[in-house]
């Protein structure tokens, strides 16, 4: 049996249509919390609110593109009508395009960087006003090793998440008397569509068997590993962390250290 750690509060992840997100907002919802589900995908959070709903748990589908104001107040909104309030902002959302420098266009980076840095500025800009509101509450902002470390091809995506750590020491000291803490997750290698890209078949396959022979530990992570890491950043008990990034990456920034 899953323990309520997070039982009464109330959380909105952001990319909840499909791995990470998905995984976090069942998570959450098995330990109790009421799980506000948002994603670009109306189908694919139908579908994990059907899944965190038959594991037990409250959520609610908020289509939602997070690079947009007004999608994002709505989020907000919804959220605090039908739940009446937050406690958990999970910045989860995000994507890359895997493009050389001289390659990739401005709309091209213009996109990765409005969902990824910009859906986490303006998501955490309409809640803190609420978590303000219940005397504290948990920003988790979504890191990556290549917040720390970089591979060729995808400038765009690395940039946010270096930028991501600024922003979330930034909100940090600005929330910190306010009882609000801030953290970021980093993971590594994790098995989920936004790190397979288009690959199909057997360069999928042997994509796996590099990822997996590059790992430390021998296996490439789950998005349920991710999830349990999220759940618990956002547990009262973490309450003296904050500005901090969390890696969770099978030892892959011990065997390749970077600037973290």
């Amino acid at each position: 049996m899953t323990e309520k750690s997070l039982q009464g509060k109330v959380a909105i992840i952001t990319g909840a249509s499909q791995g990470i997100g998905r995984a976090s907002a069942i998570e959450f919802a098995c330990q109790g919390a009421r799980v506000a589900v948002a994603a670009r995908s109306p189908s694919g959070c139908q579908e994990t609110v059907r899944l965190a709903q038959e594991a037990g748990g409250q959520a609610i589908a908020v289509p939602t593109d997070v690079s947009k104001s007004g999608e994002v107040q709505r989020l907000i909104q919804v959220t605090i009508e039908t739940f009446g309030g937050l406690d958990i902002l999970f910045n989860n959302a995000g994507i890359s395009i895997d493009r050389p420098v001289e390659e990739l266009s401005e709309e091209e980076w213009n996109q990765v960087i409005n969902i990824n840095l910009k859906g986490h500025f303006l998501c955490s800009k309409y809640a803190i006003p609420h978590l303000k509101a219940r005397g504290g509450g948990v920003i988790i902002n979504m890191s990556s090793v290549l917040g720390c470390s970089a591979l060729p091809k995808i400038a765009a995506y690395c940039s946010t998440k270096y930028a991501i750590l600024g922003l979330t020491q930034v909100l940090a000291l600005e929330l910190a008397r306010d009882h609000i803490r801030v953290n970021a997750l980093a993971p590594g290698s994790v098995d989920t569509a936004l790190l397979w890209g288009n690959l199909q078949g057997e360069e999928l396959e042997a994509a796996r068997q590099i990822c997996t022979e590059a790992q430390p530990v021998g296996y490439i992570g789950t998005p349920e590993q991710i999830a349990k890491a999220a759940a618990w950043l956002a547990k009262n008990e973490v309450d003296f962390m904050t500005g901090a990034c969390l890696l969770i990456d099978g030892g892959m920034m011990a065997k390749f250290p970077g600037p973290m």
